[in-house]
């Protein structure tokens, strides 16, 4: 049976029109007025809503063993969280330590996916050590159709490489025709300022901004972009944080690095006095790169609005306050990490488009569509178009409502956007055109989500952000 999805507002990165979309083997098949369907088709009223592509959240982590302990969610709880709040598909980071197998890994992380996710996935590859069995691996992985790595510049002796590592996966990646994601600080320096700290007696959360500071954004946002000038490879910056980072990459940009740019839901609205609250609240708000002045929120909003920040994601990863805990007298042992996939789409539509002058074409763009062509879902994915995965948000501006840890679909006890208002939310979302939520509420099939195997045939970073 097809679906019909009439009277609604259809909204891309470059279009805006009034159009009904029939539906039929989980394709866009029509685009059109009056449109002429089968008897027997499903029918959408969609009048008053905006009809958005699936949005994508290009960085999350679902299961990951970090800092002695996991984050909270499951792909099942994950992926409904997600389609509640509008995400049609995300790409989890698959992160074994430098200590465990690379091909394991991948496998493990898969099967932690397969037949529970609701929404469809995949994976950026951690390159957490470089050898000739490594190299072996990450070759047979971009074969199976993951098409992106993830490297660390942090995170000493655990997940994070060293020069050497860097340089030759970024040479494989360039050969490959693969794109490398990267948490860009200085591992040693934040090693030693920690180290620092804890001797001075300073112990609490409020003590690890200081310890992974602008500088060392800054510094780590430098070396890769110098890395990839070097290899002509093409890099994407992770969850960048504040305006000094952001100087130091849009300036390599202009000199003709391939390099696109992320930032996440919580630097755009959270700001370093979170994690200096008193007694167990600062906890909460323990991420890297961490909670910055509020200052750089203006920095950020402003390059999102003039496309020199490409994406939002969240870095997802949510851990329960008996595990935050963990940390109390020591911060380097907090697990590091906030939950946000439930609440980007609502928050970046309240807090940009609504309150912030955000175009919406931009917010579709940075929320899903520069996304789907940087990693190889382009136009399967982030496209309302004929032959389009059937991937839609009929979205309810009218909606109103505030964000709780009581409400929300994350596997953990609390919320970092506790009470914040939200105007707007997904009326109905669809994948590959099967009904998966309405008005708030989970209604589809669990593990109905695929693994995206993709292709390197995407623009390089450069392009896309040109386009």
């Amino acid at each position: 049976m097809g679906l019909l999805i009439s009277n609604g507002e259809v909204v891309t990165d470059t279009e805006r029109y009034r159009a009904d979309l029939y539906i039929e083997d989980e394709t866009i098949t029509l685009i059109g007025q009056k449109l002429v369907v089968p008897d027997g088709t499903e029918v959408i009223d969609a009048t008053g809503k905006l009809i958005f592509p699936g949005f994508i959240d290009p960085h999350v982590h679902i299961y990951l063993p970090f800092m002695g302990t996991f984050a909270k969610d499951t792909a099942e709880t994950a992926s409904i969280a997600a389609l509640i709040g509008g995400t049609t598909s995300f790409i989890e980071m698959c992160c074994p330590s430098r200590q465990e197998d690379t091909l394991e890994g991948y496998e493990l992380w898969k099967s932690k996916a397969d037949g529970r996710s609701a929404c469809d996935y995949a994976f950026h590859m951690a390159v957490t050590r470089f050898d000739a069995q490594t190299e072996k691996q990450l070759r047979q992985i971009v074969a199976d159709g993951t098409t992106s790595f993830k490297i660390f510049l942090s995170y000493k002796n655990f997940f994070g490489i060293d020069d050497g590592e860097l340089y030759q996966t970024l040479k494989l990646a360039k050969e490959l025709g693969v794109i490398v994601t990267a948490h860009c600080e200085n591992a040693e320096l934040v090693s030693r300022l920690q180290q620092e700290l804890l001797a001075q007696g300073k112990t609490g959360p409020e003590w690890h901004e200081p310890s992974r500071p602008e500088t060392v954004e800054t510094e780590g946002t430098t070396r890769f972009a110098t890395f990839l000038e070097t290899t002509a490879a093409t890099g994407y910056i992770v969850h960048l944080s504040c305006a000094p980072a952001l100087k130091a990459a849009v300036e390599a940009r202009a000199r003709g690095v391939k390099l696109s740019i992320e930032s996440v839901l919580p630097h755009f609205l959270l700001d370093k006095t979170y994690a200096e609250r008193n007694g167990v609240e600062g906890l909460k708000y323990v991420m890297s790169p961490p909670l910055r002045e509020k200052a750089n929120q203006a920095a950020l909003w402003q390059a999102l609005k003039d496309s020199q920040i490409d994406t939002v994601g969240t870095d997802h990863c949510p851990f329960d306050l008996d595990q935050k805990l963990m940390g109390k007298d020591n911060f380097t042992l907090i697990p590091n990490g906030i939950p946000g996939i439930e609440d980007r789409v609502n928050l970046m539509y309240t807090y940009g488009v609504k309150r912030g002058g955000l175009s919406l074409h931009r917010f579709v763009d940075a929320l899903s569509t520069h996304a789907a062509k940087l990693f190889g879902l382009y136009p399967r994915k982030g496209a309302i178009a004929i032959g389009s995965d059937a991937d839609l948000v009929l979205y309810d501006p009218s909606y109103r409502g505030l964000i709780s840890a009581k409400t929300h679909h994350v596997n953990n006890d609390y919320s970092g956007f506790e009470g914040v208002e939200i105007e707007g939310r997904p009326s109905v979302v669809t994948v590959r055109g099967k009904v998966q939520v309405r008005d708030g509420v989970f209604v589809g099939e669990r593990g109905y989500g695929r693994l995206l195997r993709r292709t390197v045939s995407s623009p390089a970073a450069g392009e896309a952000h040109a386009s």
